[in-house]
């Protein structure tokens, strides 16, 4: 087995968030820490509009949530967010099952069995859709979730990439990049490059001009200070630009297949083999675009949490640039929803939830609140790199998830490949990264190595949603 540790320990740490400790007993707070003493802010204030009813008068409210992270404010996020204050304005209140990613699954899958305890909501993650829904974990949303709708229109082009037997499993809520380009602008104008936001706003931001800009920073290092083009998560990003994923789906079947020998994911993965063989990529985990930049890297491939610019600093912010053979806005999406998990009847305290969590993301005056919210604990963000963030989670991009992911945890989950990465991971990331014997796949010899585990599991999957399909008629 190939070792990719020195770049993908911390990324894969992010991407699938796996935690060390067990799950815990349920308890009802409004914070995360056993600190009395704490309470939470609500220093912007959140409108309470009419247009999402209350829960009925007599029914239970509270549901309950199985997961790593509190959704009631806490020490480290004291700010009540606009979603759960417009829930509790709607008579909600959310009781949190404390667990960490590592055990989460084991966890949901007692409670089912048990029915005791049953979480009312899980939070999506990648492994959860196939995989978990074909487990028995889930259950459909379609008689919470109104997709023609105004409030869900927007979001059924998503939803219809999560259907099993004509049921949908998965309501889009609010979306964020997986992770955006950041660049520091003194550098731009100190080495008279083009500028990557202006290219983006002229449609230019392509491969071609993104890899002009890195060629024309490095080359102009000297022997006692080297250059780096880009480093952090983004090789994924970009092989889902060309619009295709390592393994398909066709919903009208409700099957899936290996896609690795198609074309455009060879271009993509050719593309970054060429990347890292010209010296371009910098290797190893860098967790913030300050320490990045100092190290003489231009780009700084991650999520807008490892974005934070200090008083002095002018940055910019561009989305993945985009594939020249067939741009398209895209954008490699870490989806807010919560699964529904079986058992649960909470069903209107459920869609009231949903409501106010989509409402918060949608609707102008909370777009606004949320704008407030975030620049208060981000003073340094500008109102540019605020915008770009927003618009690659607009309507006008389509949100890209790579069902590889969700396929098995032999291919979506970390412990079961090297325990830094899972395999989906290496498939993306191995024609780009030296191993610790400094050899460099190409994208051939990873297809090559993995292809036949791949088809397996897709095959065993197939086998299995037709039992669950024969099932649920």
């Amino acid at each position: 087995m190939i070792s990719f540790k020195r770049v993908m320990a911390g990324t894969a740490a992010l991407v699938m968030s796996l935690g060390i400790a067990a799950c815990g007993n349920s308890s009802s707070s409004t914070s995360s820490t056993e600190d009395e003493s704490f309470t939470p802010t609500d220093n912007v204030e959140v409108a309470d509009k009419a247009t999402i009813a209350d829960i009925p008068e007599g029914v239970d409210g509270t549901i309950r949530y199985l997961g790593e992270n509190d959704l009631n404010p806490t020490k480290a996020n004291p700010e009540i967010s606009t979603e759960l204050k417009l829930f509790q304005n709607k008579g909600g209140a959310i009781e949190w099952t404390r667990c960490t990613n590592q055990d989460r699954f084991d966890a949901l899958a007692k409670a089912i069995a048990a029915n005791q305890n049953v979480p009312d909501i899980f939070k999506y993650e990648w492994l959860s859709f196939p995989a978990q829904v074909v487990n028995k974990m889930f259950q459909p949303i379609d008689e919470i979730v109104d997709f023609e709708s105004p409030l869900w229109s927007g979001t059924k082009a998503t939803a219809d990439q999560f259907v099993l037997n004509n049921k949908h499993y998965v309501a889009p809520l609010a979306y964020d990049a997986s992770a955006l380009i950041t660049y520091n602008k003194q550098t731009v104008e100190d080495e008279g490059l083009e500028d990557p936001y202006e290219l983006y706003q002229e449609g230019k931001w392509t491969w071609s001009e993104f890899k002009e800009i890195m060629d024309d920073y490095v080359s102009g290092a000297d022997a006692d200070n080297p250059r780096y083009g880009i480093n952090g998560f983004f090789k994924p990003h970009i092989t889902q630009q060309t619009g295709k994923t390592l393994v398909s789906f066709d919903p009208a079947t409700s099957m899936f297949a290996s896609n690795l020998n198609d074309p455009d994911i060879e271009a993509a993965q050719n593309f970054l083999y060429n990347l890292r063989k010209e010296g371009l990529v910098l290797d190893g985990w860098i967790g913030s675009a300050s320490e990045c930049f100092q190290k003489n890297c231009f780009f700084y491939g991650m999520g807008a949490w490892a974005i934070k610019p200090g008083e002095e600093d002018n940055w910019g912010i561009v989305p993945m640039p985009a594939y020249d053979k067939d741009p398209q806005k895209i954008t490699t999406s870490d989806m807010n929803a919560f699964m529904w998990v079986r058992g649960s009847d909470k069903k209107d305290a459920v869609r009231t939830w949903f409501e106010c969590y989509r409402s918060a993301r949608t609707d102008e005056e909370y777009k606004q609140t949320n704008k407030d919210k975030f620049m208060e604990n981000n003073p340094y963000w500008t109102d540019e790199m605020y915008d770009v963030a927003q618009s690659v989670v607009s309507d006008e991009y389509f949100m890209i998830f790579d069902y590889a992911f969700g396929v098995s945890f032999k291919l979506g989950d970390r412990t079961q490949f090297d325990g830094n990465q899972c395999l989906t991971d290496a498939l993306y990331g191995s024609a780009s990264t030296q191993d610790d014997e400094g050899v460099q796949m190409t994208w051939t010899q990873v297809r090559e190595t993995y292809s036949g585990t791949v088809d397996t599991e897709v095959a065993n999957l197939n086998k299995a949603i037709e039992q669950y399909i024969a099932e649920d008629n």
